[in-house]
């Protein structure tokens, strides 16, 4: 049984609840047999049938009985396997969204999208079959074996030898498969991946003329998955077969002793029928956890792989809260006096649940507690950073190194500079998908803590530099912050996000069903429709991270003319290393090494002479 199994909520009545079923069950088992053996016995014996109809009924009942346990036991694993299975997907969906785009990119949206449709699936098969397996075999055996011993010490001596071997050569086994399982689930993560980037660059790729050349990579993939699933059903069967040779062989020397006592007159044909037809119910849970067990292991790993995934967004949700209460005991000292060196570095060392239960009482018993009041951005509202500072990985590079500046209002601000300077980890730090190492973020002077960052992200609408496109029509994607937006409110957005084109082309128009399964899109069509979905956001912040990277000049110049007055009376930041933009915002924050260089407006910067100057003087020479 997982480790993780016992930590799921709701799961200890469920298994009191199945253990109680388990042994009424193997009662059942027990009488049927029992009542069975009876009614041969007499027969045998030259009983008339119609004497033995009472016992007969019995053995009907028992029989029932045996299976309406077995019915009801299925049907609350069954349940709740659907409930776990559907809040673990949901879990996992939030922690997505709290680790951010950034955790998207690295692990792959191939490999997160079936993991959410097919893992959970599996995971459900997994609890489904293996609750009721499990408890059939730690209970049902040792019922039967107590009922053996009492009948013939003997077959009670064989029965317990025989298990042991058994359920280590079932250990072994699984050693082996998991092994196997391993492999099939990596090959299967790269295929998923891979499958997902093929169709979005497929129309690239045929443009290119490398769609063939490309094929050949597929199915090189393919076959690897295929050789690992093959490697993983050969052991899957293989262990079958000397399950059921082993059970076999300890059943028929269970059935030689008693025929050897039988006719040497030391038993009765009773009891010996008895043990005879216990014997194969003895063995066969531990039968079903076999064979299920290679049936449920990719549900298991699945399962895994899902828990690893909700632990470190909670994880960063730890280190979120960790970093707002060092930022208010900074406050505190510095308002009263003292100097204080507390800082954040990825959570604690001592990670034992020990140490998470003393930091979660610390940030939730009131030092610093969290303010009701909801963020809301308009015209009178301040952002402020303050020596923010971010590193992606513990032992890597900084990303953003002691950033510090203050926004008020609305406006435009860019953000420029050269690539690798901090642009789009800063603003995924804006949108609060990026914790902060160290440092702080205020909104009108007050610490943005987790329960207000929720609603902080609410405030904002974001286009990534690579947008996805969910399988679904134009305009439902286009509705991606506005469900309720109007057709009318729709063409107005594809229209300025410049895309009224390509939408009259389409056979279906604005129903045409794109992403996955759908029309592919190139890399500008899919960052045009993430503006128009920015656009027709009524959201008081825009964050759009190189929204025409993969425009032309010349498009995106007419796009820019559209777009500048959609900007009033919002907040919005517009990370690019093109600076043509830049004379038309309010506001320039210069990023360079993972610090701010400099911020100003264009006349400002010009005049200071800094980097900003030396970027447009080495972009006019370029010219």
């Amino acid at each position: 049984m997982g480790r993780g199994l016992l930590k799921l909520p709701g799961i200890r009545p469920v298994l009191a609840l199945a253990s109680a079923l388990v042994l009424l069950q193997a009662m059942t088992i027990i009488m049927q047999a029992k009542w069975l053996a009876q009614a041969i016995t007499a027969l045998f014996e030259g009983s008339p049938v119609t004497e033995q109809y009472p016992v007969l009924l019995l053995f009907l009942a028992a029989f029932a009985a045996r299976y309406a346990l077995s019915f009801w036991l299925q049907l609350i694993a069954s349940r709740y396997a659907e409930k776990t299975g559907n809040d673990l997907r949901r879990q996992m969906v939030e922690q997505w969204f709290r680790l951010g785009p950034r955790f998207a990119k690295t692990e792959g949206t191939g490999h997160l999208v079936t993991l959410a449709r097919e893992g959970t699936a599996q995971y459900k098969t997994y609890l489904e079959l293996f609750i009721p397996r499990m408890l059939g075999m730690g209970f049902t055996p040792i019922v039967i074996l107590f009922y053996v011993f009492k009948l013939d010490m003997m077959s009670g001596v064989i029965l317990t030898l025989t298990l042991p071997i058994l359920i280590v050569f079932m250990i072994l086994v699984g050693l082996a498969a998991k092994r196997k399982i391993d492999g099939q689930f990596k090959s299967y993560k790269a295929l998923a991946n891979h499958f997902v980037d093929t169709l979005r660059g497929l129309e690239t790729l045929k443009t290119l003329g490398q769609s063939g050349k490309h094929g050949e990579t597929i199915i090189r993939v393919s076959q690897r998955y295929r050789k690992a699933t093959m490697s993983t059903l050969r052991m899957a069967f293989l262990s079958s077969f000397a399950l059921d040779f082993f059970t076999m062989l300890s059943v028929a020397s269970v059935a030689v002793g008693l025929g050897l006592r039988l006719t040497e007159g030391y038993m009765l044909l009773g009891p010996a029928l008895t043990v005879l037809i216990l014997a194969p119910e003895y063995f066969l849970p531990v039968r079903m956890v076999g064979a299920d067990y290679h049936a449920t292991l990719d549900g298991k790993e699945a399962g895994e792989a899902i828990g690893q995934m909700i632990e470190r967004g909670k994880w960063a949700e730890l280190r979120q809260k960790e970093a707002y209460l060092t930022g208010i005991k900074q406050d505190e000292a510095e308002q009263s006096g003292a100097s204080s060196s507390a800082g954040l570095s990825f959570g604690p060392k001592d990670e034992s649940p020990a140490t998470i239960r003393v930091v979660l009482q610390e940030i939730n018993a009131g030092n610093g507690v969290a303010s009701s009041i909801k963020p809301f951005w308009e015209a009178t509202s301040r952002l402020a950073l303050t020596n923010v500072q971010v590193w992606h990985e513990e032992e890597g590079p900084i990303s953003l190194n002691d950033v510090t500046f203050q926004i008020n209002g609305l406006g435009k601000v860019g953000i420029i500079g050269a690539s690798g300077a901090g642009k789009s980890t800063l603003m995924e730090v804006l949108a609060g998908f990026q914790q902060l190492t160290s440092g702080q973020m205020l909104y009108n002077g007050q610490h943005l803590s987790p329960e207000m960052m929720e609603e902080w992200r609410k405030q904002t609408a974001a286009i990534p530099q690579h947008p996805y496109l969910f399988s679904g029509s134009l305009m439902d994607n286009v509705r991606f912050y506005r469900p309720e937006a109007s057709d009318a409110e729709v063409e107005e957005a594809i229209r300025a996000a410049g895309l009224h084109k390509l939408v009259s082309s389409l056979p279906n128009g604005l129903q045409e069903r794109i992403g996955a399964g759908g029309r592919q899109f190139s890399g500008g069509q899919e960052q045009r429709v993430a503006l128009a979905r920015a656009l027709i956001s009524t959201r008081p912040i825009l964050l759009l991270d190189e929204p025409t990277a993969h425009l032309d000049v010349e498009t995106e110049y007419e796009l820019k003319q559209t777009m500048l007055p959609l900007f009033e009376g919002k907040l919005v930041f517009l990370a690019t290393h093109r600076l043509h933009w830049m004379p038309h915002m309010d506001r320039i924050i210069v990023m360079d090494g993972g610090t701010v260089a400099e911020t100003g407006t264009h006349e400002e910067l010009l005049a200071r002479q800094g980097v900003y100057y030396q970027m447009i003087q080495a972009q006019m020479e370029a010219v």
